[in-house]
Formats: structure tokens, C-alpha cells, sequence
């Protein structure tokens, strides 16, 4: 290479060097959102930042069985194990936007074996040509893309968003999943102890039953009251096979998040479990880095806004250094002699007509960019409501606690009262009796369904918070 030849090198790194920091690409800035101190409804100036959603599972559920469960589903669950895929998938694709920066290096060693036909060449007779030669070529070709526009350096950031979106939705399942099974859990032991007071219910009715009949015999009620103490029973048998249904549904989805296949579920009973008095929220705008859903918004937008930048690239030129070199000779004896070739080639490439692809392409992405930033909005939007209806739905579930237990014992002194009063009163039929303990079952099938509301508010606020991934 001559000095000449080494001025124009020089002088094209120089022009390279220079138009790179012409640059067209935007810096990616967090989407503005007008204010999320607004987003719990009527706790508007909290300022506690003690949050829920930093606990781990195992401090805020207590129970052993619970907590076996979880972590089996952690090892096990098929939907999570699909999640983790995503991220292989997305590191993978991470990983080759890195290495774009990089030329390319290839290696050719190959040998041409050639004979050319004698009447083609249409010599005059008596020259003698060879017309068999071997080409012996070895060598190394180099590719490289110079990123002046910033094209490759969105497309990174755009593969790396992508990837911290996969982990975003990884610990999204995660958390589901935490909060599926404890909620699902949770609804076991109320189904089991609704099928006990239903099935303590049953013996009392059976048990009424024959009192009714005896009082017949006495002659102080009449027939109607038998079959109306008939009825009465057979009304609470009747939904013994429903919750034994429900029961068994709730194990096999159980089994599903476990992946096992359908079986019974090893558990405790409602009576045991102890739900958090003292719910720490914290401030609205912890969500951002708690909720991984918001994050995995987030990092939606952040993709489609380096796809925006990308697609900006495409109008300006592209430009590529290519290079190749080695040995090649006819003779493999003399093949390290006098047989080095080379070559350099700078190329530019602009586009000037492409049918509007790059246009519609642009387009495109603005749009794809506009709807990610809106349904950031609306996660961020959705996860304050989340918070705010878990919130209420564990203070109604207390206040509801008090009013409860008062109306089981005025319903059970009014069963009480009017099976006496039957029996000594002709005021009083048995209509009233049945009235009343159909009151009393109703009252203390909703007791259990409080007391699962309030253990389910608590899964809920954790997962609405952001928990379970920490």
C-alpha cells in the first residue's frame, strides 16, 4: 500500500468519524404521566413507604402447608417454565444484537480444477495451449457496517428492552401464580368448612325432623309440619354434592398450577389461618418498580420507541468497509510465491426510491410506539385501582366481622326461641322455625365467605402491590 493509498484511507476514516455524530436517533426519556399520587383512591398524602409487596411469601403466609405448596409451584408450574423460555429466547436474540457491532471474518480455502475447450479457444493448428490449470486460493474476507446513524445501537437497546420484558413477565407469573395459589388455598378450607356446617346442619335438621314428627303424635302440630321438616332437610342435603364438587375443582386446579396430575391436596382448616391486620401500602409511585407488569409495559414502550428510532436510520445512507486478502496461485509448489492478493472497498448505499417503505415503515412504528405508551398508562392505571379496590375489600371484610358474629347468635336464639315456643305456643307454626334456620345457615355460610374475603383481600393487595418476585 503506497502513501497515497494510505492519504485516502485516512481521509475516509476522518469523513466517517465526522458524520457519526450526526445523529439522528432520539434518547429514550420515561413516559410522562400527569401524577400517581392520585392513583389510591382516598389515601391521596400517604407518605409511609413501608409496602406489602417487599415481604416474602414465607413472612407474610405462615402457614407451613401453604408455604410448601408455593415453592413447589415455583420448581414445577408449566406456565412459568414457558416464561423462562421467553428469556432464553430474548437473551439469545440480545446476545446476536451485540455481536452486529462487530465485522464479520470468513475463511475460503479452495481449489479449482479447470479444463477449457480446445475448439472454443478456436487457436490456428500447431499452437500448443495448456488448457488445464489449478487454482490454489486461501483467504480471509472481512465485512463490517459502520453505525453512523445510530442504527445498530437502537436495534441493542431495543433487543435489550425486549429482553427485560421477558423478565418482567416472568416475575408478572410468578406473582400470579404465588397469589393463584394461596387464593385457591385459601377457598379449600372455606369450601371444607362450609361442607361441615352444611353437614352439621344436616344432623340438626334430621334430628328436628323426628322432634316434628313426635310433636305430631302429641297433636300439637299437624301433618303440614312434617313435610315441611321433610323439605327443610332434604333443601340443605341437596347442596352437600355441590360443594363436594366445588371442592374437588378447586384441588384439580390446584394440581394444574402444581403440575400434578388431579389428586387430593394436603391442607390445614380455615380456623387456623391468620391474616395480616396491618396492611402497609405504601406511596402510588412505588408501583413503578414494584408492579412488573407496569415494568414490563415499560419496557414495551421503550422497545417500540428504539423500533421509532430504527426505522429513522433507513432514510439515511449506510455504510459498509469490506476487505479481502490471501494466496493464490496456479502452481502449488510456488503457491507462497508472489501470490498475495488483496482488496479494500469503502461502499455507501442511500436510498432514493423504494416504493415508500421506509415512509410506511416509520409510520408504523410511531404507532406501535403511541399504542405502548397508552397501555402503559392504562397498567399503571389499573394497578392504583387494584390497590385501592384490595384495600376496601379487606376494610368492608372487617367491619363486616362484628355485625356477623351478632347476627349467628341472634339467629341462633331465634331457632332456639321458636322450636320452644312450638312446642308450648299455638301462636307460633312451623313456618317460623323454618324460617329461621334457614336465616341461621345463610348467616353462617356468609361468615366463612368473610372470612375468605379477608384472607383473599390480603393475596390480592400483595399481588396488587407488586409482591411475590423479590
Amino acid at each position: 500500500m503506497n502513501n497515497k493509498q494510505i492519504l485516502y484511507g485516512f481521509g475516509l476514516f476522518c469523513f466517517l468519524l465526522s458524520i457519526s455524530a450526526c445523529k439522528v436517533t432520539k434518547t429514550y426519556q420515561r413516559p410522562a404521566f400527569s401524577s400517581t399520587d392520585s392513583l389510591y383512591r382516598d389515601q391521596i398524602g400517604v407518605s409511609d413507604t413501608s409496602n406489602l409487596a417487599t415481604l416474602p411469601y414465607q413472612d407474610l403466609f405462615t402457614d407451613p402447608i401453604l408455604q410448601k405448596l408455593i415453592n413447589e409451584a415455583l420448581q414445577q408450574n408449566l406456565d412459568l417454565k414457558s416464561a423462562l423460555e421467553r428469556m432464553k429466547n430474548a437473551a439469545a436474540q440480545l446476545r446476536l444484537s451485540k455481536v452486529a457491532y462487530l465485522p464479520s471474518l470468513n475463511l475460503d480455502l479452495s481449489v479449482a480444477d479447470n479444463k477449457q475447450s480446445e475448439a472454443a479457444l478456436n487457436f490456428p493448428p500447431g499452437i500448443n495451449i495448456n488448457t488445464k490449470t489449478a487454482l490454489y486460493k486461501a483467504q480471509l474476507s472481512t465485512a463490517w457496517e459502520i453505525d453512523v446513524w445510530g442504527k445498530l445501537g437502537s436495534a441493542k437497546r431495543a433487543a435489550l428492552a425486549n429482553f427485560l420484558q421477558t423478565d418482567a413477565a416472568k416475575r408478572v407469573v410468578q406473582t400470579e401464580l404465588i397469589g393463584n395459589i394461596a387464593n385457591n388455598y385459601y377457598l379449600l378450607l372455606a369450601l371444607d368448612k362450609q361442607l361441615a356446617i352444611t353437614q352439621q346442619t344436616l344432623q340438626n335438621r334430621i334430628k328436628a325432623e323426628k322432634t316434628i314428627k313426635s310433636l305430631k303424635d302429641a297433636a300439637i302440630v299437624n301433618g303440614a309440619a312434617v313435610v315441611q321438616s321433610e323439605a327443610n332437610r332434604y333443601a340443605v342435603e341437596v347442596t352437600i354434592p355441590d360443594l363436594k364438587r366445588s371442592i374437588r375443582e378447586t384441588e384439580n386446579t390446584l394440581n394444574i398450577l402444581l403440575a400434578r396430575p388431579a389428586g387430593s391436596i394436603e391442607r390445614t382448616n380455615l380456623d387456623e389461618e391468620k391474616s395480616l391486620e396491618n396492611l402497609k401500602f405504601g406511596i402510588p409511585s412505588q408501583l413503578l418498580k414494584n408492579r412488573p407488569d407496569v415494568q414490563a409495559a415499560e419496557f414495551a414502550f421503550q422497545s417500540a420507541f428504539e423500533n421509532t428510532n430504527l426505522a429513522r436510520t433507513y432514510f439515511y445512507p449506510s455504510l459498509t468497509l469490506t476487505a479481502n486478502g490471501g494466496l493464490s496461485s496456479l502452481s502449488l509448489k510456488n503457491f507462497f510465491d508472489r501470490s498475495i492478493f488483496y482488496s479494500v472497498i469503502g461502499g455507501l448505499t442511500q436510498p432514493i426510491f423504494n416504493k415508500g417503505l421506509n415512509k410506511a415503515r416509520l409510520l408504523s412504528a410511531k404507532a406501535a410506539q403511541q399504542q405502548a405508551f397508552y397501555n402503559f398508562q392504562k397498567t399503571l392505571l389499573t394497578a392504583g385501582s387494584e390497590v385501592s379496590n384490595q384495600l376496601f375489600a379487606f376494610q368492608t371484610a372487617k367491619e363486616k366481622e362484628g355485625y356477623r358474629s351478632q347476627q349467628i347468635a341472634a339467629l341462633q336464639k331465634s331457632v332456639d326461641y321458636t322450636y320452644q315456643l312450638l312446642k308450648f305456643s299455638s301462636a307460633t307454626n312451623y313456618t317460623d322455625v323454618l324460617t329461621s334456620e334457614q336465616a341461621l345457615l345463610a348467616a353462617q355460610l356468609s361468615s366463612v365467605n368473610d372470612q375468605l374475603q379477608k384472607l383473599q383481600a390480603v393475596v390480592n393487595l400483595y399481588k396488587a402491590l407488586g409482591g411475590g418476585w423479590q
